[in-house]
């Protein structure tokens, strides 16, 4: 792809998104939603492989439909109302019809299947997109409009989703496939909070961003995209290698890491909501994430690679990790001291 074409789509991704989370009117939301989608689609098909085009297929599809149910929803809401505004959404009709299509959008369970299957056919940097700048605009819109959101279906659907990231990551050895449930697993933690603290939830998006660009970044470095890949990784980068395992435990929410910084302040805000129930679920599900989280870890440091394997190394070129990978690495590690200062400002 020339650099004038990645120019031009860069744009209309940062047009798409700011026009989306700018709008009030939802003819302009469902634009940007547009816009969006078009510029993301030639990033994904670019390798012109058969996988590659079956995921921009799916993914349009998917996409597609989901903006009609936006527009539909913004429109069934205009007839009974009378108003274009996203944050009057008052018919119920219309709550369930654009919890339906942010959750095809973002991902969440029932709607997860196209996630992992169009993630594991585009590029790192493409799935990093999908993964992160892709998501800000629906989750802008759930943000907007949660105080008219039916409680217990998003609870139900960030249960489910909690759950099915952490099961089906288990026996996957396809990284950005395990890298897909995860978030899957992350925007249940994301949703179950939006209706009664929604900076919480924008909070746990940024780290999980900020945590998910240093993983997919230090892999892209690396060239691994199989376990088995990961695994002949260490020889060559030991630095990044390290950097990496930490990354991973704290997307998994281990304490002294940054990514326990969000679950714990859901968690204590599930509690003071009498959601006691839901909150010991949630914990206890995400130790499901952990466990292939683990495994992820161990491939990349603690396993050195057997003197016979059945697959071919990977040439490594020696060449300096990039300073953005570090600063990422670092921030994505070290912010838990900094939670007081987090807790004052949201």
């Amino acid at each position: 792809m020339n650099p004038q074409a990645k120019l031009i789509f860069a744009i209309s991704l940062l047009l798409g998104t700011t026009i989306t989370i700018s709008s009030n009117h939802w003819i302009m939301a469902w634009a940007g939603l547009e816009i969006n989608t078009l510029a993301i689609l030639p990033m994904i098909s670019k390798s012109h492989h058969p996988r590659a085009i079956e995921a921009a297929t799916k993914y349009f599809l998917v996409q597609a439909a989901a903006s009609t149910l936006v527009l539909f929803s913004g429109m069934t809401n205009a007839w009974h109302t009378g108003q274009w505004d996203i944050t009057q959404l008052t018919n119920p009709v219309s709550c369930l019809i654009l919890t339906s299509a942010i959750a095809m959008k973002l991902g969440l369970v029932p709607f997860h299947f196209w996630f992992p299957e169009v993630l594991q056919g585009s590029p790192l940097t493409t799935g990093l997109l999908l993964s992160t700048t892709m998501k800000l605009p629906p989750m802008t819109l759930l943000y907007m409009t949660s105080h008219s959101l039916n409680p217990t279906s998003l609870t139900i659907m960030a249960i489910l989703s909690v759950a099915t990231g952490g099961w089906m990551g288990l026996n996957q050895t396809q990284i950005r496939k395990i890298l897909a449930f995860s978030s899957i697993s992350h925007l249940g933690w994301m949703v179950i909070i939006i209706i009664y603290n929604p900076k919480l939830t924008l909070l746990n998006f940024y780290l999980y961003a900020l945590m998910t660009a240093t993983t997919f970044l230090t892999l892209n470095s690396m060239k691994a995209l199989k376990l088995s890949t990961l695994m002949t990784a260490w020889t060559k980068t030991p630095p990044l290698n390290a950097m990496l395992l930490l990354t991973l435990l704290s997307l998994a929410g281990l304490p002294p890491l940054t990514g326990f910084l969000p679950k714990w302040m859901i968690i204590q805000e599930l509690t003071k909501q009498d959601m006691a129930t839901a909150a010991t679920a949630m914990s206890l599900l995400s130790l499901l994430g952990l466990f292939f989280y683990l495994r992820l870890a161990y491939c990349t440091t603690i396993t050195l690679p057997p003197h016979t394997t059945n697959h071919m190394k990977l040439w490594h070129a020696k060449k300096p990790t990039s300073i953005m990978i570090a600063i990422l690495t670092t921030m994505s590690t070290a912010l838990l001291p900094a939670s007081p200062l987090i807790i004052t400002i949201i």
